[in-house]
């Protein structure tokens, strides 16, 4: 099952700034994370962030809030964002059936999101160099987890790819140099 444009929606979750410096890896994660952002941009694909009680682990990263509006930051109480209604709905009002996350912490809010889409009926694919939790065991947990119950399991580059389907665009020609760091 490729991934389309056309049907596809990223969903960021919780990159905080009280937690991402205790993320192993977090530099990356928050890098990637913001590619992948970026080349949703270029290619016309929604993006919505959510933030884990912001009060106590502060709001999204910098590097990543800047490249969305405000009403693409959707503010959670519950580890899965599909508790919560009002991003339930926002998430059904796209009209996107693929979901591709990235974010923190992979064994607790992007698992439990993750299956709670799967629960819904999306397609969910887990970008793997744009995720990850403080202690690696437990993203690697999470990640075959995941995967053995249903989730796709991909990098940015393939989603990218997927989202371009082919090199003689314009568009193509556009996002190119991000694949060149």
């Amino acid at each position: 099952m490729l991934i389309g444009a056309a049907t596809s929606c990223v969903l960021v979750v919780d990159v905080q700034e009280r937690l991402a410096p205790a993320i192993h890896e977090g530099v990356k994660i928050v890098d990637n994370a913001s590619w992948l952002i970026k080349v949703a941009r270029e290619v016309d694909v929604p993006v919505r962030l959510t933030e884990q009680y912001p009060q106590g682990l502060g709001h999204t990263v910098p590097e990543v809030r800047s490249l969305v509006l405000d009403e693409e930051v959707l503010e959670k109480i519950h580890f899965s964002c599909m508790a919560s209604d009002h991003i339930r709905r926002e998430l059904a009002s796209l009209g996107r059936r693929q979901i591709i996350v990235a974010g923190t912490e992979a064994h607790v809010c992007v698992l439990q999101s993750s299956l709670a889409l799967l629960q819904e009926g999306y397609e969910v694919y887990l970008v793997a160099d744009a995720v990850s939790s403080r202690r690696p065991e437990d993203t690697k947990a999470a990640l075959d987890r995941m995967r053995r119950e249903g989730v796709r399991i991909v990098t940015r580059e393939m989603v990218a790819f997927e989202w371009l389907n082919r090199a003689d665009t314009e568009v193509f020609r556009k996002v190119m140099p991000r694949f060149i760091r």
